[in-house]
């Protein structure tokens, strides 16, 4: 083995003894790491700041693994047993940071055992429910913001979980572990650097901390985008056609990355089905329509009001904290990824839909940015080796490892 191969592998081991030093700062009883009633993320604070060190410390490491990796060399079954435990770390601690794991089990056991509908109903109405109590404050007057395959999918694992909290944030955490992991593989196969892929995604600290940490439902997205590109490789175009259906109807942000995959289509000639995608979408509208009635198609809206909130991190947030008018400063950022988009589309048009920057530039544009965000690109950035897109990934994910840290 070469020295810069152990000195990747090295890296990597240090990136799982930090992650796990993160996941062990949410155990004791006064940690803030942990979310409490309602969402509440309070207690002593030290651990935050420990939490907060030991993760800048992981990506230091895993930044350096990647520059060992940075040729075609490298052992991608090691690589890929280190991403393995790394991404499956967090599932020995509690709930990290964020409460919307038990918001998806809120919305599932509404639809599933109490008769509602998550489109229709807010935690609020339902508010003997079991799964209430630990609804984040901030959405018990929400209803469903995702998609109609990602609510059908939780009805049964509401069911699944039963009345106990701990055991909805063990199933969301392990799917969402294991959507990275989906992604980490796929990233590696579709990759010209197969073992640099594996690492870009597998051994990033913060999508470990928030995914098998937070249990988030971007991984799902993620992971099925991935597989649409993978199953194009390989011909089976139907079934990359259900894939991207899947995608959007978890989360509408793949409908970004579909202009330019139609592109680049186009201009390298291959052909491009649809009997996939359209089947795929009416079983799902079928079946959402049967379970939520026509209100599913409303999603739409509480998502445009998600979007049009600002979080401290957003770029025109900052922007807005120089003196820029909100308006102004969520405009001048919307136009810009207007142009970038135009030129994007003059990229895909050319033979390269590079989905990852498309992503990335998203991400630096949109007012409601969170950590888990960084999935959107991250494992898109590995796949296509754009090294816009991986520097962009990279500076994204050193950027957001503060955000939403209780400190």
């Amino acid at each position: 083995m070469s020295s810069r191969n152990r000195g990747a592998l090295a890296c990597g081991v240090a990136v799982l003894a930090l992650v796990g030093a993160c996941v062990a700062c949410a155990w004791p009883d006064d940690s803030p790491l942990s979310p409490g009633l309602a969402g509440s993320l309070t207690g002593n604070r030290t651990w935050a700041w420990i939490y907060l060190g030991c993760s800048a410390t992981a990506f230091v490491a895993y930044a350096l693994g990647l520059r060992f990796l940075s040729g075609r060399g490298g052992r991608v079954a090691a690589v890929g047993a280190i991403a393995v435990a790394i991404q499956l770390a967090p599932l020995a601690g509690p709930l990290l940071i964020s409460s919307d794991a038990w918001t998806y089990w809120d919305y599932g056991r509404i639809a599933a055992v109490d008769g509602g509908n998550p489109y229709r109903d807010t935690p609020d109405d339902v508010a003997e429910e079991a799964a209430y109590p630990w609804v984040g404050a901030g959405w018990r007057d929400t209803t469903a913001v995702y998609g109609p395959a990602f609510m059908l999918a939780s009805e049964p694992l509401a069911v699944a979980a039963g009345r106990s909290h701990d055991a909805a944030a063990w199933i969301y955490k392990s799917l969402a572990a294991l959507f990275v992991l989906l992604c980490t593989w796929l990233a590696s196969r579709l990759s010209s650097r197969p073992a640099f892929a594996a690492a870009f995604v597998g051994w990033n600290p913060l999508l470990a901390l928030h995914f098998a940490g937070g249990g988030h439902n971007d991984a799902w997205m993620a992971a099925l985008v991935l597989a649409a590109l993978g199953l194009a490789a390989t011909g089976r175009r139907q079934l990359a056609g259900a894939a991207w259906t899947l995608a959007v109807l978890v989360k509408w942000i793949p409908l970004i990355f579909l202009p330019l995959r139609l592109l680049e289509a186009r201009a390298a000639g291959r052909r491009v089905s649809y009997l996939g995608s359209v089947v795929t979408a009416v079983v799902v509208a079928a079946v959402a329509t049967w379970r939520y009635g026509f209100a599913w198609l409303g999603a739409f809206g509480p998502l445009a009001r998600n979007a049009n909130k600002e979080t401290r991190f957003a770029l025109p947030h900052r922007l807005g904290e120089l003196g820029v008018p909100s308006w102004l400063a969520i405009t001048l950022f919307a136009a810009a990824f207007a142009l970038a988009y135009l030129w994007l589309a003059r990229e895909a048009w050319r033979g390269r839909a590079r989905l990852g920057l498309a992503a990335a530039l998203l991400l630096l544009a949109v007012p409601y940015l969170a950590a888990w965000y960084v999935v959107w690109t991250v494992p898109l950035a590995a796949a296509e080796d754009d090294r816009t897109a991986q520097l962009l990934a990279l500076g994204l994910t050193a950027y957001l490892l503060r955000q939403a840290v209780p400190i």
